[in-house]
Protein backbone atom coordinates (compact mmCIF):
# COMPACT_ATOMS: atom_id res chain seq x y z
CA UNK A 1 0.00 0.00 0.00
CA UNK A 2 1.69 3.38 -1.09
CA UNK A 3 1.57 6.54 1.92
CA UNK A 4 -0.95 7.94 -0.21
CA UNK A 5 -3.46 5.38 0.04
CA UNK A 6 -2.50 4.48 3.16
CA UNK A 7 -3.44 7.90 4.05
CA UNK A 8 -6.67 8.08 2.02
CA UNK A 9 -7.87 4.85 3.86
CA UNK A 10 -6.52 6.56 7.27
CA UNK A 11 -8.94 9.53 7.09
CA UNK A 12 -11.65 7.46 4.95
CA UNK A 13 -13.90 6.69 8.67
CA UNK A 14 -14.36 10.28 8.75
CA UNK A 15 -17.39 10.48 6.73
CA UNK A 16 -19.05 7.21 7.90
CA UNK A 17 -17.87 7.94 11.61
CA UNK A 18 -21.77 7.09 12.78
CA UNK A 19 -21.94 3.61 10.74
CA UNK A 20 -18.78 3.14 12.90
CA UNK A 21 -20.17 3.48 16.22
CA UNK A 22 -23.35 1.98 15.44
CA UNK A 23 -22.12 -1.19 14.05
CA UNK A 24 -18.78 -1.75 14.95
CA UNK A 25 -18.18 -4.73 17.47
CA UNK A 26 -16.99 -3.70 20.90
CA UNK A 27 -14.41 -5.73 23.01
CA UNK A 28 -15.44 -8.51 26.07
CA UNK A 29 -14.36 -7.91 29.62
CA UNK A 30 -11.84 -10.92 29.02
CA UNK A 31 -9.58 -8.94 27.02
CA UNK A 32 -9.07 -6.22 29.84
CA UNK A 33 -8.80 -8.94 32.11
CA UNK A 34 -6.06 -10.32 30.06
CA UNK A 35 -4.55 -6.83 29.51
CA UNK A 36 -4.06 -6.61 33.27
CA UNK A 37 -2.97 -9.23 33.82
CA UNK A 38 0.02 -9.04 30.95
CA UNK A 39 0.67 -5.42 32.20
CA UNK A 40 1.17 -6.20 36.02
CA UNK A 41 -1.17 -3.98 37.01
CA UNK A 42 -5.01 -2.95 37.35
CA UNK A 43 -6.80 -0.27 35.27
CA UNK A 44 -8.90 0.87 37.46
CA UNK A 45 -7.29 4.10 38.78
CA UNK A 46 -4.52 4.02 36.36
CA UNK A 47 -4.83 6.88 33.33
CA UNK A 48 -5.29 5.93 30.31
CA UNK A 49 -4.63 7.34 26.83
CA UNK A 50 -6.67 5.75 24.56
CA UNK A 51 -5.10 6.85 21.03
CA UNK A 52 -6.74 6.69 17.43
CA UNK A 53 -10.18 6.10 20.06
CA UNK A 54 -12.50 6.35 17.18
CA UNK A 55 -15.77 6.92 18.31
CA UNK A 56 -14.65 5.98 21.65
CA UNK A 57 -15.60 1.80 21.72
CA UNK A 58 -12.53 0.73 23.70
CA UNK A 59 -12.70 4.41 25.14
CA UNK A 60 -15.64 4.25 27.15
CA UNK A 61 -15.06 0.79 28.15
CA UNK A 62 -12.00 1.54 30.07
CA UNK A 63 -13.80 4.42 31.73
CA UNK A 64 -16.25 2.00 32.76
CA UNK A 65 -13.02 -0.12 34.49
CA UNK A 66 -12.51 2.61 36.79
CA UNK A 67 -9.89 4.26 34.75
CA UNK A 68 -8.60 7.89 34.38
CA UNK A 69 -9.28 7.64 30.49
CA UNK A 70 -8.44 10.59 27.98
CA UNK A 71 -9.00 9.59 24.17
CA UNK A 72 -6.65 10.94 21.49
CA UNK A 73 -8.32 11.16 18.17
CA UNK A 74 -6.89 13.24 14.72
CA UNK A 75 -9.53 12.90 12.77
CA UNK A 76 -12.85 15.28 12.74
CA UNK A 77 -15.33 13.33 12.19
CA UNK A 78 -14.69 10.82 14.75
CA UNK A 79 -13.69 13.02 17.26
CA UNK A 80 -17.11 14.82 16.97
CA UNK A 81 -18.96 11.33 17.17
CA UNK A 82 -17.18 10.46 20.23
CA UNK A 83 -18.22 13.53 21.57
CA UNK A 84 -21.36 13.62 20.78
CA UNK A 85 -22.01 9.48 21.88
CA UNK A 86 -19.78 10.16 25.07
CA UNK A 87 -20.04 13.62 26.03
CA UNK A 88 -18.45 13.11 29.82
CA UNK A 89 -15.03 11.25 27.78
CA UNK A 90 -12.21 13.88 27.03
CA UNK A 91 -11.18 14.01 23.50
CA UNK A 92 -7.88 15.83 22.47
CA UNK A 93 -6.45 15.77 19.55
CA UNK A 94 -3.48 14.24 17.90
CA UNK A 95 -1.84 10.71 17.04
CA UNK A 96 0.44 8.34 17.94
CA UNK A 97 3.40 9.72 15.84
CA UNK A 98 3.05 13.02 18.08
CA UNK A 99 1.19 12.34 21.18
CA UNK A 100 -0.50 15.06 22.98
CA UNK A 101 0.64 13.88 25.99
CA UNK A 102 3.72 14.75 29.15
CA UNK A 103 6.71 12.58 29.64
CA UNK A 104 5.95 10.32 32.16
CA UNK A 105 2.20 11.15 32.42
CA UNK A 106 0.27 7.72 31.49
CA UNK A 107 -0.05 4.45 33.09
CA UNK A 108 -1.20 2.39 30.11
CA UNK A 109 -1.38 3.89 26.52
CA UNK A 110 -4.30 2.02 24.32
CA UNK A 111 -4.21 1.45 20.87
CA UNK A 112 -8.01 -0.58 19.77
CA UNK A 113 -7.56 -1.25 15.85
CA UNK A 114 -5.37 2.13 15.76
CA UNK A 115 -1.57 0.88 16.09
CA UNK A 116 -1.18 -0.05 11.88
CA UNK A 117 -2.00 3.36 11.18
CA UNK A 118 0.99 4.76 12.99
CA UNK A 119 4.42 5.23 11.53
CA UNK A 120 6.44 2.85 14.42
CA UNK A 121 9.40 4.84 13.76
CA UNK A 122 8.16 7.82 15.35
CA UNK A 123 5.02 6.04 17.41
CA UNK A 124 7.27 3.27 19.73
CA UNK A 125 9.76 6.06 20.95
CA UNK A 126 6.71 8.24 21.73
CA UNK A 127 4.82 5.43 23.75
CA UNK A 128 8.18 4.86 25.85
CA UNK A 129 8.15 8.55 26.54
CA UNK A 130 4.77 8.98 27.43
CA UNK A 131 4.53 5.81 29.66
CA UNK A 132 5.62 6.15 33.63
CA UNK A 133 8.23 3.94 34.21
CA UNK A 134 6.52 0.63 34.65
CA UNK A 135 3.50 1.68 32.72
CA UNK A 136 2.31 -0.79 29.70
CA UNK A 137 1.56 -0.19 25.99
CA UNK A 138 -1.58 -1.77 25.03
CA UNK A 139 -2.32 -2.84 21.16
CA UNK A 140 -5.06 -5.00 19.90
CA UNK A 141 -7.35 -5.52 17.22
CA UNK A 142 -10.31 -8.12 16.27
CA UNK A 143 -9.56 -9.93 14.00
CA UNK A 144 -11.20 -13.02 11.68
CA UNK A 145 -11.79 -16.35 13.39
CA UNK A 146 -10.35 -17.98 10.23
CA UNK A 147 -11.51 -21.65 11.23
CA UNK A 148 -15.10 -21.11 10.73
CA UNK A 149 -15.92 -21.55 7.13
CA UNK A 150 -18.84 -18.74 6.75
CA UNK A 151 -16.09 -16.07 7.79
CA UNK A 152 -13.09 -17.54 5.80
CA UNK A 153 -15.19 -17.85 3.11
CA UNK A 154 -16.17 -13.86 3.52
CA UNK A 155 -12.88 -12.58 3.66
CA UNK A 156 -12.08 -14.73 0.79
CA UNK A 157 -14.82 -13.04 -1.72
CA UNK A 158 -13.78 -9.68 -0.03
CA UNK A 159 -9.99 -10.04 -0.69
CA UNK A 160 -10.95 -11.06 -4.43
CA UNK A 161 -13.65 -8.11 -4.94
CA UNK A 162 -11.25 -5.48 -3.32
CA UNK A 163 -7.94 -6.48 -4.49
CA UNK A 164 -7.47 -3.06 -6.16
CA UNK A 165 -8.21 -1.34 -2.97
CA UNK A 166 -5.79 -3.01 -0.80
CA UNK A 167 -7.86 -5.85 0.35
CA UNK A 168 -5.02 -9.79 0.47
CA UNK A 169 -6.30 -12.86 1.42
CA UNK A 170 -6.09 -13.19 4.86
CA UNK A 171 -2.67 -14.74 6.49
CA UNK A 172 -2.32 -16.23 10.06
CA UNK A 173 0.55 -14.58 11.19
CA UNK A 174 2.23 -17.56 13.35
CA UNK A 175 3.78 -16.65 16.93
CA UNK A 176 4.25 -14.01 19.11
CA UNK A 177 7.52 -12.79 17.12
CA UNK A 178 6.02 -12.50 13.72
CA UNK A 179 3.13 -10.15 15.75
CA UNK A 180 5.95 -8.20 17.83
CA UNK A 181 8.26 -7.47 15.14
CA UNK A 182 5.40 -6.04 12.90
CA UNK A 183 4.65 -3.89 16.00
CA UNK A 184 7.79 -2.84 16.70
CA UNK A 185 10.36 -3.32 13.82
CA UNK A 186 13.19 -1.27 16.25
CA UNK A 187 12.67 -4.65 18.51
CA UNK A 188 12.88 -2.12 21.13
CA UNK A 189 9.90 -3.52 22.90
CA UNK A 190 9.05 -6.71 24.49
CA UNK A 191 5.56 -7.86 23.41
CA UNK A 192 3.82 -10.72 24.91
CA UNK A 193 0.65 -11.86 23.36
CA UNK A 194 -2.61 -13.50 23.95
CA UNK A 195 -6.00 -14.36 22.06
CA UNK A 196 -9.38 -13.55 23.18
CA UNK A 197 -11.85 -15.19 21.27
CA UNK A 198 -15.55 -13.50 21.57
CA UNK A 199 -18.42 -13.45 19.75
CA UNK A 200 -22.06 -11.19 19.28
CA UNK A 201 -25.23 -12.33 17.60
CA UNK A 202 -26.00 -9.05 15.10
CA UNK A 203 -28.88 -8.59 12.44
CA UNK A 204 -27.50 -9.21 8.63
CA UNK A 205 -28.24 -5.74 8.56
CA UNK A 206 -25.99 -4.72 10.93
CA UNK A 207 -22.99 -7.46 10.07
CA UNK A 208 -23.31 -6.02 6.37
CA UNK A 209 -23.28 -2.24 7.75
CA UNK A 210 -20.25 -3.28 10.11
CA UNK A 211 -17.68 -4.61 7.39
CA UNK A 212 -19.28 -1.85 5.32
CA UNK A 213 -17.59 0.75 7.47
CA UNK A 214 -14.12 -0.93 7.02
CA UNK A 215 -11.94 1.03 5.18
CA UNK A 216 -11.73 -0.66 1.94
CA UNK A 217 -15.04 -0.44 1.39
CA UNK A 218 -14.89 3.37 1.90
CA UNK A 219 -12.55 4.36 -0.48
CA UNK A 220 -13.91 2.05 -3.00
CA UNK A 221 -17.03 3.96 -3.22
CA UNK A 222 -20.51 3.35 -2.78
CA UNK A 223 -21.08 1.22 -6.18
CA UNK A 224 -18.37 -0.77 -5.84
CA UNK A 225 -18.71 -1.30 -2.14
CA UNK A 226 -22.57 -1.95 -3.15
CA UNK A 227 -21.76 -4.47 -5.51
CA UNK A 228 -20.45 -6.65 -2.81
CA UNK A 229 -23.00 -6.19 -0.37
CA UNK A 230 -25.97 -6.81 -2.57
CA UNK A 231 -24.68 -10.38 -3.11
CA UNK A 232 -23.20 -11.18 -0.04
CA UNK A 233 -26.73 -10.47 1.35
CA UNK A 234 -27.90 -13.16 -0.77
CA UNK A 235 -25.18 -15.30 0.82
CA UNK A 236 -25.83 -14.89 4.65
CA UNK A 237 -29.52 -14.94 3.67
CA UNK A 238 -29.30 -18.50 2.42
CA UNK A 239 -26.34 -19.23 5.52
CA UNK A 240 -28.48 -17.37 7.75
CA UNK A 241 -32.42 -17.88 7.38
CA UNK A 242 -33.45 -16.68 10.78
CA UNK A 243 -31.48 -13.06 9.49
CA UNK A 244 -29.39 -13.30 12.80
CA UNK A 245 -25.22 -13.77 12.18
CA UNK A 246 -22.70 -14.87 14.78
CA UNK A 247 -19.90 -13.12 14.75
CA UNK A 248 -16.69 -14.64 15.63
CA UNK A 249 -13.38 -12.82 16.63
CA UNK A 250 -9.98 -13.43 17.73
CA UNK A 251 -8.54 -10.44 19.58
CA UNK A 252 -5.04 -10.39 18.98
CA UNK A 253 -3.75 -8.95 22.34
CA UNK A 254 -0.02 -7.36 22.47
CA UNK A 255 1.40 -6.05 25.65
CA UNK A 256 4.64 -4.22 26.48
CA UNK A 257 5.66 -2.81 30.30
CA UNK A 258 7.98 0.67 29.72
CA UNK A 259 11.00 -0.49 31.51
Amino acid sequence: MTASSHTSRAHSFNAAAAQYAANRPSYPPALFDAIEELAGRSITGARVADVGAGTGIATALLHARGAEVVAVEPGDGMAAQLRRAHPDLPVVRGDGNDLPLLTDSVDFLTYAQSWHWTDTARAVPEACRALRPGGALALWWNTYALDIPWISGQVGRIAEHFKDYGAHPAVEVNGNGARATLADPSGRLDFAHRVVRWSRRVSVDTHLANIGSHSMFLVAGEDHAGVFLTEERRILQELFPDGNVEETYDVELLVAVNA
